[in-house]
């Protein structure tokens, strides 16, 4: 028993001072990549947590789901998924839970942060003060538990602002902004003028389920029961449930921090206003057993402060795809603005612009500019108003992190500020160890000098010959215009057979496209066109232009829409070798051809997107000249996904043991080895909601060996389903030889490898 006797004096609450390398303040998805990639570098972490749960707004309170430059797969950023932890996590989370379980995703974050034993994990602790030394650094940040009725003290050399609102960044002077910039001040012609408002706003989702028998639903006194009289009701899809419903946005002419209860309680009442007129306006009788299940308990931030680093990005980086030198990262999410009356307003949910392809997210962005030892991350990274409605996103947010993660180590091995890594040799540095741990640089190679496989040559037991495509797949009738993506070697263009089929004789339009920007996949050039005649029933056509290449390029060689044309298709699926189509996807986009208004700096372009699976069988075909495809070269090149070319090594589908060889003159001694693998880095992978045909991607092999220069079995692996495998061995292994075994991860998808490190 313990008795507390009484007292006149104040009682003060424990505290628990904490020391460390790196203090992330902030747990979403930026937060939990930046603590992990850290802490695996070998540096101690503490990570503080204002909620119960990781994961901030693709948590289980929030639930919406992670996507970034993929757009889920509704622009033409191809093999665009963010690398590094946040693709590791991704792929955890459908190999667990392809049906977009939230509370699953919950349990993979909090799995792997515990993983980490260089990670100290604070849950439930708010950041509320911080205490400062000379140079304009923070010393420490103070939080409260209010579970366990602590104050923590965690003094740090370093201080990640991963809380979304910038608590840290606030509290230590750190320059930031609020609101929207002027359209002259970073010449960004899209800049919104003050009707369409200056702020986006929250979100609360909900979810409801079928039952055996009839719900009835009473609302509660504060719900908005007269929901049919906002603005934009008759625009509202009410079939829609969970982060589908985004557009149920409130509060961007309010204060989104200071303001954010009250916005809650707004969305609150819309919400169960909303369900109201579902479940008793008579307009909805297949939900008479339908039953609310879930509400958010907090709604989901879009934007509040922005902070300044030494370069704020703008639209022109976004939609000119500049490039800088300290490139560490990048975007892919449209320019995505919301107004700011959200629900309440007449105007559309948002305005979404893309660009052609993905941009650069420089290192200046990601540190305070007067703030010393403060980096930043999330969304409150540089950026103006504009460029921040693409880089907000949360997979976009969780890659920026992994670099500044990765320059924390850096800052912490040269005993330096952030702003001292962009030196020319120490952001070199700081590039090549993102790349090592998977950190995709747009048009950048892993130089890897370290690799043991740079002086010597790789044999493989067969490669795939890509000149031709088996017709065994279905029929796809010609309803959108059709492309068959390939990557074409320099010189003479080869000329590529199909097979049609036609319910009446008609005209085929054929076309050979590229884009005028290396890397992009926008096909925005147009090298040749011709039409040919069809005759009713089954013909081959030849698809053949007189054009020559000077490098290396993805092609397309495209069909334009005939409804009563059918063409052949094959089911094998390979690496970076896909179909396109004359499409567009209603969450991203609102026709084929991005058409935007003359005078706001956006492009014009047609979008071209692939299908998701089991849709997307390429196109059948026989080429009659070789088509740059597969090669051993390309393990070692320093990509580790489709650029310019495939990157890849595939091996003959027909080979019944798959397997590479690496042989030395002299014996090597090897500590680890690291593989990539095909994780269709198109594929989004949304965490939520949607639900996933697989739970490993199909070009993923699942099962390997590798055995040493007297066939001893030196690793094996039954299970795999990430894109990279780092093998750390038992022991020192002294060979001359490596095989390395693969098994085919499914009858029409041959075994392939994007990259092989070995390493003493």
């Amino acid at each position: 028993m313990k008795i507390v006797s009484s007292t006149s004096e104040i009682r003060e609450l424990k505290k628990i001072h904490l020391h460390t390398d790196l203090v992330v303040v902030g747990g979403g998805m930026a937060g939990v990549c930046c603590a992990i990639t850290a802490a695996r570098e070998g540096i101690k972490v503490v990570l503080v947590q204002d909620r119960p749960v990781l994961g901030g707004n693709a948590s289980s309170e929030i639930r919406l789901w992670i996507l970034g430059a993929t757009s889920s797969m509704g622009n033409n950023n191809r093999w665009a998924r963010e690398g590094g932890v946040i693709d590791e996590i991704l792929l955890e989370n459908i190999y667990r839970n392809p049906e977009g379980n939230a509370l699953i995703l919950d349990t993979v974050l909090l799995e792997k942060v515990l993983a980490e034993r260089n990670i100290t994990l604070l849950l439930n602790t708010a950041i509320h003060d911080v205490e400062k030394r000379s140079g304009d650094c923070i010393d420490a940040v103070i939080g409260f538990c209010s579970q366990n009725s602590t104050v923590y003290k965690i003094h740090s050399a370093l201080v990640v602002d991963a809380s979304g609102d910038g608590i840290v960044g606030h509290l230590s002077g750190a320059a930031y902004r609020i609101g929207a910039e002027s359209k002259d001040e970073f010449d960004e012609a899209f800049a919104p003028d003050k009707e369409y408002g200056e702020l986006l706003g929250h979100s609360i989702y909900f979810h409801s389920k079928k039952t055996d028998k009839p719900v009835r639903f009473i609302p509660p006194a504060f719900a908005n029961t007269d929901i049919a009289n906002l603005p934009r009701f008759r625009s509202f899809n009410l079939r829609d449930r969970g982060c589908r419903l985004w557009w149920v946005e409130y509060g961007g002419r309010l204060d989104t921090i200071h303001d954010s209860e009250t916005i809650k309680f707004e969305l609150w009442r819309i919400i169960y206003g909303i369900w109201d007129h579902i479940k008793n306006s008579g307009e909805y009788p297949e939900t008479e057993n339908d039953t609310l299940e879930w509400v958010g308990m907090i709604p989901g931030k879009r934007e509040s402060r922005r902070f300044e680093g030494d370069y704020m990005l703008s639209q022109k980086d976004v939609v000119e795809q500049r490039e800088h030198s300290d490139v560490v990262s990048y975007g892919g999410w449209a320019l995505d603005l919301h107004p700011a009356d959200g629900v309440c307003g007449k105007k559309p949910g948002c305005t979404q612009w893309h660009a052609k392809g993905i941009y650069h997210i420089p290192y200046r962005t990601l540190y305070s500019r007067n703030c010393n030892n403060l980096f930043l991350a999330g969304r409150i990274i540089s950026a103006s108003h504009v460029a921040f409605g693409s880089s907000r996103v949360m997979a976009t947010c969780a890659h920026n992190a992994q670099a500044v993660a990765m320059a924390a180590v850096l800052c912490i091995k040269y005993q330096e500020l952030p702003r001292n890594l962009l030196a020319a040799k120490r952001m070199s540095e700081l590039q090549d160890r993102l790349q090592a741990i998977g950190q995709y640089l747009p048009n950048s190679a892993w130089k890897d000098h370290d690799n043991l496989l740079k002086k010597v040559h790789i044999t493989a037991s067969s490669t795939f010959d890509l000149g031709q495509l088996p017709a065994d797949g279905s029929w796809k009738k010609l309803d959108f215009g059709l492309a068959q993506l390939l990557p074409v070697g320099e010189g003479a263009v080869p000329a590529i057979t199909i097979r049609v089929r036609s319910l009446i004789p008609t005209t085929l339009r054929l076309q050979l496209q590229t884009s005028q920007r290396q890397g992009n996949f926008t096909p925005d050039c147009m090298l040749a066109e011709e039409e040919v005649e069809i005759i009713a029933g089954v013909q081959e056509v030849c698809m053949s232009f007189n054009v020559r290449l000077d490098k290396t390029s993805y092609l397309f060689y495209t069909i334009a829409a005939n409804a009563h044309v059918e063409v052949a298709c094959s089911a094998v699926r390979l690496p970076g070798v896909m179909p396109v189509f004359s499409k567009f996807n209603r969450d991203v986009a609102v026709s084929a051809k991005q058409d935007p208004p003359e005078g706001i700096g956006i492009d014009a372009f047609e979008f071209w997107l692939p299908e998701r699976r089991p849709g997307g069988q390429n196109l059948a075909f026989q080429s009659d000249g070789p088509i740059g495809g597969y090669s051993t070269d390309f393990l070692i090149n320093g990509f580790f996904r489709p650029t310019t070319q495939s990157n890849a090594w595939v091996a003959a589908l027909d080979d019944p043991n798959p397997a590479l060889m690496m042989t030395w003159e002299n014996p090597q001694f090897i500590k680890y080895i690291v593989l990539w693998f095909d994780t269709d880095a198109d594929h989004p992978l949304e965490s939520t909601l949607r639900g996933h045909e697989e739970n490993v991607m199909p070009g993923c092999v699942r099962s390997y060996r590798i055995l040493d220069d007297a066939g001893r079995l030196v690793y094996e692996c039954v299970e795999n389903h990430q894109t990279r495998n780092s093998i750390a061995l038992e022991a020192v292994l002294e060979t001359k030889m490596l095989r390395i075994e693969l098994h085919h991860p499914q009858k029409s998808t041959p075994a392939a490898l994007f990259g092989i490190g070995v390493y003493s």
